[in-house]
């Protein structure tokens, strides 16, 4: 198993919520390596979820079973096995493809 199987996926957390108030409370289940709340790069406020990693896959799943839809500040938890980060086509904000070489990709000259 892989490190990914220790890792849970937090959402709906309430955007008061802090990386150490999610560590503190993933504690209850086993030994937290990390945790942290996403933020927003522009806002820089949390964006509702994060991720926490803990010691074991045992450990893990023993995460899910007692914070799924567990209410924490009026908001019910989402919390699962993380799945691996998918490959976003890295940082090219602007316009996609634009073909080959300033001759439009097309081969001809």
């Amino acid at each position: 198993m892989s490190d990914q199987d220790n890792r849970c996926y937090v959402g709906n957390l309430p955007f008061s919520t802090t990386s150490e108030d999610l560590s503190d409370l993933f504690a209850q289940a086993g030994t937290v390596k990390d945790a942290t709340v996403i933020i927003d790069r522009d806002s820089g406020r949390s964006r509702g979820f994060g991720f926490v990693e803990m010691s074991s896959s045992e450990e893990a799943n023993t995460a899910v079973s007692k914070f799924n839809e567990y209410a924490l500040d009026g908001r019910n938890l989402k919390v699962n096995i993380a799945r691996p980060r998918e490959n976003r086509g890295g940082g090219n904000r602007g316009g996609g493809n634009r073909g080959g070489g300033g001759y439009g990709g097309g081969g001809r000259y």
